[in-house]
């Protein structure tokens, strides 16, 4: 049990039943059907954080972590709903050897390397970059299917 005051100052006593996690799970799961599975959890937090129900309450229902439930709770007040709801997939880290695939390539052509290590040691020597064996794999592999 929780108490909390609304926007007009009135105290608001909010009662979790104990079986209200499972509601909730059931409710992220039914809701996972149609959303990815952190859009639903942020779903049910919007409405729990809406309610008044605290941050380390709503962790322990939703499973998003207590970091992201401050985070969003912060961005309620500044955000519409809608833009909250939004999935933003991380930028990632960039390739090593973006922007120098092609010159990489005319080396391979060029010359005679029979393995992912030879290309790599290549790549290291004349283009000062330190890259992995899975590394070179995927370069080669992601160069093949662009044509």
């Amino acid at each position: 049990m929780s108490k909390k005051s609304n926007t007009n100052g009135e105290i608001v006593e909010i009662k979790l039943q104990g079986h209200a996690a499972g509601i909730l799970k059931q409710a992220v799961g039914f809701l996972k059907i149609f959303l990815p599975e952190t859009l639903a959890k942020r779903l049910v937090a919007i409405i729990l954080l809406a309610i008044g129900v605290p941050v380390k309450t709503a962790v322990g229902l939703t499973g998003l972590s207590e970091r992201s439930l401050w985070t969003l709770h912060k961005r309620l007040s500044m955000l519409d709903v809608s833009e909250i709801m939004v999935f933003h997939y991380g930028g990632g880290r960039s390739a090593k050897a973006s922007g120098l695939e092609e010159q990489i390539l005319a080396e391979i052509e060029a010359g005679s390397y029979h393995t992912r290590q030879e290309i790599a040691d290549m790549i290291l020597e004349k283009f000062h970059i330190k890259m992995s064996r899975t590394s070179v794999g995927r370069l080669l592999k992601k160069t093949a299917s662009n044509g």
